[in-house]
């Protein structure tokens, strides 16, 4: 699991932080691909006011091929250290 945070306060934004993901061909089939950007989804959408990510901020996840295999528990984990690590 790869984690980035853009800084978009250099535009105009309305609504909050956005949030993207990147789920390539390397993960899987389409339908395991699928089922990690779900799993994702719900991992991130649940901790997202966890973390102080300001409404400008644009949060991508690239999700490795080893999340073809992880527990939601685990991507979970993973997405937690990651966003802990950038927000300090």
């Amino acid at each position: 699991m790869i984690v980035y945070v853009h800084d978009r306060s250099d535009t105009i934004v309305s609504g909050g932080p956005r949030m993207g993901l990147v789920v390539s061909k390397a993960v899987g089939n389409a339908v395991t691909r699928h089922a990690v950007s779900r799993r994702l989804r719900h991992v991130t959408a649940s901790l997202l006011g966890d973390f102080p990510l300001e409404p400008w901020h644009s949060l991508v996840i690239r999700a490795l091929p080893a999340a073809a295999d992880a527990t939601s528990a685990e991507l979970e984990s993973d997405v937690r250290r990651a966003l802990r690590r950038i927000t300090g």
